[in-house]
């Protein structure tokens, strides 16, 4: 193996520990040593690739939790022939959530909630995602909208905002009830609602 491709292999190993530890601890929390146990790699080696902590929490951001974001959200909207009914799909289909995802959150939630306050760099990182996941949604609604498939009077930007604010509170509701239930009922009734745009 040549050693650009090793390289490669190992920055994503940090990349994968570092998202693992920062879900279930938290940023702050975060240990740089128990990614390097995790990783057995030497500190030398975790700095050659990210300088400081904060620049590994930060390319968690844009290549673990937006790559996620874009697999799961936006690229199956995108690529749908009735962005309405994959909506409606996606909403159902998530209701579906192992228990260790209720129990630890969702990882872009969690960090908003901890870092957008105190660090503007995350705070910037973590709006684009937002907006990536609001502008796919809002994408869907309005090609469903030229389609027929939405609502004339539903404002297409003001329902997407909602649908992303509502599925994160959803979320985080859960997470600190604890409850997959609960989280399964708030996103029927999100269902409901999306349902409730359609044209019938």
């Amino acid at each position: 193996m040549d050693s650009n491709r090793q390289s490669d292999l190992t920055r994503q190993r940090v990349l994968e520990a570092g998202f693992k530890e920062i879900h279930r601890h938290g940023f702050q929390a975060a240990s740089v040593c128990d990614i390097l146990a995790d990783t057995g790699l030497t500190k030398g080696a975790l700095y050659h690739h990210f300088p400081s902590k904060k620049e590994l929490g930060l390319a968690v951001i844009d290549e673990m939790i937006g790559a996620g974001l874009r697999e799961r959200f936006i690229r199956p909207l995108r690529d749908s022939e009735r962005p309405a009914q994959a909506l409606v799909e996606l909403i159902g289909n998530k209701q579906e959530q192992s228990e260790e995802y209720i129990q630890l959150g969702c990882p872009l939630n969690n960090l908003m909630q901890e870092m957008s306050p105190v660090d503007e760099d995350f705070r910037n990182r973590l709006n684009r995602l937002l907006n990536q996941w609001q502008s796919a949604f809002e994408d869907a609604l309005r090609r469903a909208q030229v389609a027929g498939e939405v609502r004339e009077d539903v404002d297409c930007h003001a329902a997407a905002l909602f649908i992303v604010s509502a599925w994160e509170g959803c979320t985080g509701i859960a997470k600190n009830m604890q409850s997959v239930e609960s989280f399964r009922a708030c996103m029927s009734q999100l269902q409901v609602y999306v349902v409730g745009l359609l044209k019938h």
